[in-house]
C-alpha cells in the first residue's frame, strides 16, 4: 500500500508510530492495563501478533509480551537513538510496533516485546 493510502486508512497517531517509527508516551496507550483473553493484531493490516496470555507488566509503560506468533514479525536492527536496539515489525505490512529487549528473566523466553499501544488492535476471544 502507498503512503497516501496508509495516510487515509490510519489516524494521525497511528500514521506517525507504524508508518514513521515513532513512539507513544509511556503509560498512556490504552492496552497498557488490558487484561482480556484474545489477541492482539497489528492496528495496520490486522495480523495477528501476539496472544493474551504472552502479556506481562513489565513497568516499562508499554504493553509487554514474552513472545511473538510465529511468523508474524521481523527484527531490524535500530540505532536511531544512539543505542543498539531490536525494531520490532509486522511481518505483513512493515508496520512500526515497537522494540524487543532480552531483560526478563521472569517470563519463559527471557524476552520483553515492548509495543505501542497504538500500533495494536485487540480481538476478544469469544465463549
Amino acid at each position: 500500500m502507498d503512503e497516501d493510502k496508509w495516510k487515509k486508512k490510519l489516524t494521525k497517531e497511528q500514521y506517525r508510530i507504524l508508518r514513521e517509527k515513532g513512539t507513544e508516551m509511556p503509560f498512556t496507550g490504552k492496552f497498557l492495563h488490558n487484561k482480556g483473553n484474545g489477541k492482539y493484531v497489528c492496528a495496520g493490516c490486522g495480523n495477528v501478533l501476539f496472544d493474551s496470555e504472552t502479556k506481562f507488566d513489565s513497568g516499562c509503560g508499554w504493553p509487554s509480551f514474552y513472545d511473538a506468533k510465529k511468523g508474524s514479525i521481523e527484527f531490524k536492527e535500530d540505532k536511531s537513538i544512539f543505542m543498539k536496539r531490536t525494531e520490532v515489525i509486522c511481518s505483513k505490512c512493515g508496520g512500526h510496533l515497537g522494540h524487543v529487549f532480552d531483560d526478563a528473566p521472569q517470563t519463559p523466553t527471557g524476552k520483553r516485546y515492548c509495543i505501542n499501544s497504538v500500533s495494536l488492535g485487540f480481538r476478544k476471544k469469544r465463549n
